[in-house]
């Protein structure tokens, strides 16, 4: 299938100032869709009814689903893809007049009463103080999720060839021992490397490119036992708990959506 690349439009000057509280846009994408970097100047909700996207800053990747959404704030520089069939979602909150959830990106529960509330916004009947109202609600739920499907790629020599390695094929089953041995290192340069540069130990890290990777298959409607195998797990039990662990719901309930 043919991936389509979209440029984005740089907004008009007198944008920043618009006079609106919360305004709502959404799409299913044909196709594999790719955004160019850009920004807008209105913070952003983004979250998906369906299917998996991705949002990057720099080099840091998130990626998007109905349970997790993301806050991006006005003025930051990012690019975007959606997997096709992606029922993708987002709520621009204009600057001029709501206070900003983060200054930084940040992951976005989806509850079901956020759901409920920002769904609400689009119906076309409601009037100016049910709308005022929803939009109160909204910004009172709205909050940070200690959850995120977040990558940080590193980029220096020495983890280079390992972000390379994993991301091309999460079945890659290399130990961070073999990696210390393959690039003539002790495993402890490793480890303390991944921590500096992402976060993170490797082991986490590499969960967490599984788990991305295991999104965009599911949401192609790959079958559960298949993506296990195809991104690293021995069992498709043992997938599944570490996927419910990261996103928030089981990959059979993920992949109906």
């Amino acid at each position: 299938m043919t991936r389509e690349t979209r440029t984005v439009p740089d907004p008009a000057p007198s944008a920043a100032g618009a006079p609106f509280v919360i305004h709502g846009y959404e799409e299913v994408v044909a196709r594999d869709t790719s955004w160019n970097a850009h920004a807008h100047p209105w913070d952003e909700l983004l979250w998906n009814e369906r299917g998996a996207s991705m949002a990057v800053v720099g080099a840091k990747a998130w990626t998007i689903t109905p349970t997790l959404g993301l806050w991006m704030p006005a003025g930051t520089v990012h690019s975007g893809s959606a997997v096709a069939g992606t029922w993708f979602r987002a709520g621009f909150f204009g600057r001029a007049t709501t206070p900003s959830l983060s200054d930084v990106p940040v992951a976005v529960e989806i509850t079901p009463l956020l759901r409920l509330l920002l769904e609400r916004l689009g119906d076309s009947g409601l009037t100016p103080g049910s709308r005022a109202s929803t939009e109160t609600m909204i910004l009172d739920v709205l909050t940070p999720s200690p959850r995120e499907l977040l990558v940080q790629v590193p980029t220096s020599p020495l983890l280079r060839p390992i972000a390379d390695a994993v991301r091309e094929n999460p079945a890659d089953r290399r130990t961070l021992s073999n990696w210390a041995t393959e690039l003539g290192v002790s495993p402890r340069t490793i480890t303390r490397a991944f921590n500096a540069e992402t976060g993170t130990s490797f082991a986490r890290w590499v969960a967490g490119v599984r788990a991305q990777h295991a999104v965009a298959l599911l949401s192609r409607g790959w079958e559960v036992d298949v993506v296990a195998e195809e991104v690293g797990y021995r069992s498709a039990s043992a997938f599944g708990a570490a996927f419910r662990r990261t996103t928030g719901m089981t990959p059979g309930v993920f992949r109906a959506r």
